[in-house]
């Protein structure tokens, strides 16, 4: 099993440079960024039982202008996205900014996607949360076709453009891997039928992971890689991951300044040492 950290990169924290670096030299293999492009103020306290939104949310750094970043920086560090939101992106710069960093970092992006949580903020971008699954859905495929194909189109409800040029094309054959997030029921039919990869959230229970493996090769998908996002440094919960058959833990680094994360990332190497 492999260990990587999941972050928000923001204003406050560590520069992106430094951490990749940072990273390699303590044997993790990926960086996965959370994304969010504003947070509407109507939303600073979200949670049923009160407790104000962590101020990291609405202080992210551009995942993919982070990432590049960190790609100046390392060699080998798998560049994540954890998770774009998909669904308040133009597709056309999603394909280009992918592919973009794919090419700069020698094919190291893992695409991971989702359709978020924050009504307001996906109104704000145009998008009607009723129809951001289906939306989802095209675009992922309407992004394979930009990646693959010399003169793309797509036909879909939500997607719709004839056929265009779009370059650079990613290193990765056929693309970058797309990870989908969540567990819904309709995140996992989305994994099914579009997806590479699942990345589901660090509080899902290794009992979870067995679970949907085992409902994955029902459908004919056995052996879809798996990367938690955000786990807790836990033994007990790390070892049943292990069990679960989990290729990848990204433990959730808190946004501090360099020294303050450095130390707490040498006490996550330690960790994960202990459990490879």
């Amino acid at each position: 099993m492999d260990f990587g950290i999941s972050t928000f990169v923001t204003d406050e924290g560590i520069r992106p440079a430094p951490l990749g670096k940072a990273l390699e030299e303590r044997g993790f293999d990926s960086l996965f960024l959370a994304e969010h492009s504003h947070i509407p103020v109507s939303r600073r306290t979200p949670y049923p039982g009160g407790g104000e939104l962590p101020r990291v949310y609405y202080r992210t750094l551009d995942p993919f202008v982070t990432l590049t970043a960190v790609a100046g920086a390392t060699e080998k560090l798998l560049l994540g996205t954890g998770i774009a939101l998909l669904i308040q992106r133009d597709l056309f710069h999603t394909a280009k900014e992918v592919a973009s960093l794919d090419l700069l970092s020698g094919g190291r992006v893992a695409f991971g996607v989702g359709v978020g949580w924050n009504r307001e903020e996906m109104e704000n971008h145009g998008t009607d949360p009723k129809t951001r699954g289906r939306l989802i859905d095209e675009q992922i495929e309407a992004l394979k076709a930009l990646w693959t194909q010399e003169e793309a189109e797509f036909h879909g409800k939500f997607v719709d453009f004839d056929p265009v040029f779009s370059w650079p094309k990613p290193v990765q054959a056929p693309h970058p891997p797309i990870y989908v997030g969540g567990h819904s029921p309709a995140a996992l039919k989305r994994l099914v039928e579009h997806a590479d990869a699942w990345l589901p959230i660090g509080v899902t229970p290794p009992e979870e992971i067995t679970r949907v493996r085992s409902w994955l090769a029902e459908q004919g998908r056995e052996n879809v890689p798996v990367t938690i996002f955000g786990a807790d440094a836990d033994a007990a919960t790390l070892d049943g991951y292990a069990e679960a058959g989990v290729d990848r833990v990204t433990f959730l680094l808190p946004t501090a300044p360099e020294a303050e994360t450095l130390t707490t990332l040498d006490e996550l190497a330690a960790t994960a040492d202990a459990h490879r």
